[in-house]
């Protein structure tokens, strides 16, 4: 399938993942929206994509529904159709639950899995028109529990129980919908500084591939829900 013309929405789309599947997307001759809730970041992004007549940059807070509808608005105003929105925006706090503050929990709730009904919600009738694709970031992390995660885990389980539910209610309308679960990946994610020392991890463009391999994917077979992770984590 020829992506060249089509239009994606990518939330959290300022550094990490979010910015490596957009740069994919750009070298496959797509249009390329990333949202974010600082001006600066998605200014300072949308330079890094080459700043062309392909990129849109746009602040929105996925924990507010109206940021979210008010960027989808804006994208189909400005490029009149939408054919891919991939929910990435994410935070992660670990600790163990009895320290787990409410501030913590609230934050990934509201991020983590308020954010991916938001950003759906608000663009789900554009990509019914387009028979487009719906895809969320989740985590390894949605299947496998492990100690101080109970927060991350709990917002995890619950995109990846989500997406496959929402699957289900939009495949009538010819909506592709997927969740990724990546292992480690070698991004700035809960304050690390990606370096030679992550050259083990899976790489923001790696996840840029599956995403082309994806919306190139014929559009009889649905891949509803990948787990991905390092081939050889020992080589940290």
């Amino acid at each position: 399938m020829d992506l060249t013309g089509k239009v994606a929405y990518i939330t959290g789309g300022t550094k990490g993942i979010g910015l490596g599947v957009a740069k994919r997307l750009l070298d496959e001759g797509m249009k390329v929206a990333i949202s974010g809730r600082s001006e600066e970041g998605v200014r300072m992004a949308v330079e890094v994509l080459g700043d062309s007549e392909n990129v849109l940059g746009v602040q929105s807070d996925v924990t507010q529904l109206l940021d979210e509808k008010q960027a989808v608005e804006q994208i189909l105003k400005h490029w009149g159709r939408l054919d891919l929105t991939l929910a990435n925006a994410g935070v992660g706090h670990f600790a163990p639950v009895d320290e787990l503050s409410e501030k913590a929990w609230e934050q990934m709730i509201n991020t983590n899995l308020n954010g991916v009904f938001y950003t759906l919600k608000a663009s789900v009738e554009a990509l019914k028109k387009s028979e487009g694709y719906y895809m969320t970031l989740a985590s390894l992390a949605g299947t496998n529990f492990f100690p101080q995660g109970a927060g991350y885990n709990a917002t995890k389980f619950g995109v990846v129980g989500f997406t496959q539910a929402a699957m289900l209610d939009l495949r009538k309308y010819n909506v592709k919908v997927t969740t990724i679960m990546p292992g480690s990946v070698a991004t700035y994610f809960n304050g690390n500084e990606p370096s030679e020392k992550d050259a083990w991890k899976i790489q923001a463009e790696d996840i840029g591939k599956l995403v082309v391999d994806l919306l190139q994917m014929h559009p009889r077979t649905l891949p509803s829900k990948i787990e991905v992770r390092p081939t050889r984590p020992d080589l940290k």
